[in-house]
C-alpha cells in the first residue's frame, strides 16, 4: 500500500455506526457531523428530540446516514430500550458518551438537588449508556468507548464543586472500563477539555452578565494560555482520531485539549 492511499484511508468510518449522546448541540454535534463526513452512520441520542433532528438533518443534507431518539440517559430502562432498538437493526462500533450538564458553586453554596443532578446526568447516564452497550460490543468482536470529561476532573477550577466531582468519575470510569474489556477488544478512553465556546458559554454569559457578553467572553477567553476558547470542532477532530483504527494502540488514557493549561499557566 502506498502513502498516499494510505493517508486517503486515514480516520475513516465506513461501515461504522457510531451512537452519541447529547448530540443536539455543542461538542456532542461535532462530533457527530465529524464522525458522519468520514463515514460512520450516526444514531444521536438526546432528550431534546427536536434538535437531534436538527443535527440528523445536517448530516442527510451533506450525504450522510443519521437518526434521532430520543432518550434520557439518567434513565437505565429507557437508555437499555433505546439500545435494545438499535441492535435489533445494526451493530453498535462506537459509543460517544457527551450528554451532560454543569453547576457552578463551591461546597457551601451547592444544593443537595444540584448535586443529584450533576450525579444523574454526569455520572449516572455515562454509567448507564456504558452498562447497555459493552455486552453487546463484547458479543461482536470489541468496539470503541469515548467518553467526555473535563480538565475539572483533574485540575482544580474554582467554584465547580460537584461538575469537577463529576468529571473526576468520568475519568476513573474510563480508566476502569478499559482495564477491564482489554481482552474483548474494547478501546474506552476519554478527553478533557478546556473552556469551548458551546451554546452553553453563550448563554451563561447572557444569564449573568447582560450588556456585558462580550467583555466577559474575552475574559474567559484570555484565561485559556493559548488565548482563546476551543471550537468544538477541534474537540471533534481529537475524537475522530481516538474512534479511527489509527488509534488502535491506544485505550485507558485521558486526553487533555486545553490550551496548555496544565503546563503553560503563568
Amino acid at each position: 500500500m502506498t502513502d498516499s492511499t494510505t493517508h486517503a484511508r486515514s480516520f475513516r468510518l465506513d461501515g461504522k455506526v457510531a451512537v452519541v449522546t447529547g448530540g443536539g448541540s455543542g461538542i456532542g454535534q461535532a462530533i457527530a457531523l465529524t464522525l458522519a463526513a468520514h463515514g460512520a452512520s450516526i444514531r444521536i441520542l438526546d432528550i431534546n428530540e427536536q434538535a437531534a433532528a436538527v443535527s440528523c438533518k445536517q448530516i442527510m443534507d451533506a450525504g450522510g446516514v443519521a437518526s434521532a431518539h430520543a432518550c434520557d440517559v439518567t434513565n437505565q430502562a429507557q437508555v437499555k430500550a433505546t439500545f435494545g432498538n438499535l441492535f435489533v437493526h445494526e451493530r453498535v462500533h462506537i459509543l460517544i458518551n457527551n450528554a451532560g450538564v454543569s453547576q457552578i458553586g463551591t461546597v457551601e453554596n451547592t444544593s443537595e438537588e444540584d448535586f443529584d443532578r450533576i450525579v444523574r446526568v454526569n455520572v449516572k447516564g455515562f454509567y448507564n449508556c456504558m452498562y447497555a452497550v459493552v455486552g453487546h460490543m463484547k458479543d461482536h468482536g470489541g468496539g470503541v468507548i469515548l467518553n467526555l470529561a473535563s480538565i475539572a476532573g483533574s485540575s482544580a477550577l474554582a467554584d465547580r464543586f460537584a461538575y469537577s466531582m463529576s468529571k473526576g468519575a468520568v475519568i476513573a470510569m474510563t480508566y476502569s472500563v478499559a482495564r477491564d474489556y482489554l481482552a474483548c477488544n474494547i478501546r474506552c478512553n476519554c478527553i478533557s477539555p478546556a473552556r469551548v465556546h458551546t451554546p452553553f458559554v453563550d448563554g451563561y454569559l447572557q444569564k449573568n452578565y447582560p450588556g456585558r457578553e462580550q467583555e466577559m467572553f474575552q475574559r474567559l477567553s484570555k484565561a485559556q494560555p493559548i488565548g482563546r476558547m476551543a471550537e468544538p470542532g477541534e474537540v471533534a477532530s481529537l475524537a475522530l482520531f481516538l474512534c479511527s483504527d489509527e488509534a488502535a494502540f491506544i485505550t485507558g488514557v485521558d486526553y487533555p485539549i486545553d490550551g496548555g493549561w496544565f503546563n503553560l499557566r503563568g
